[in-house]
């Protein structure tokens, strides 16, 4: 049952540009997590510039650092 929970700053996606952003992600999880389509779940949480350190970079970035199989370029 893989649940991908994107965070990113706000941007101006239509109902259309969602749909296919979610299509896209679930296909490379079926892809290379062997899950049916129906087992993913997506979802976008837009987190505001001022908020990211606070809500996203101090909870579920900078102490997992080590979890991370992609890391960011940046720090905080």
């Amino acid at each position: 049952m893989p649940h991908v929970d994107i965070k990113c700053f706000p941007r101006e996606l239509n109902d259309e540009q969602k749909t296919a952003l979610a299509a896209d992600i679930a296909d490379v999880i079926v892809r290379h997590l062997s899950s049916k389509d129906s087992s993913v779940s997506v979802a976008l949480n837009q987190v505001q510039p001022e908020a990211w350190k606070e809500q996203v970079w101090d909870v579920e970035i900078g102490p997992k650092m080590d979890e991370l199989i992609k890391k960011p370029g940046y720090s905080m």
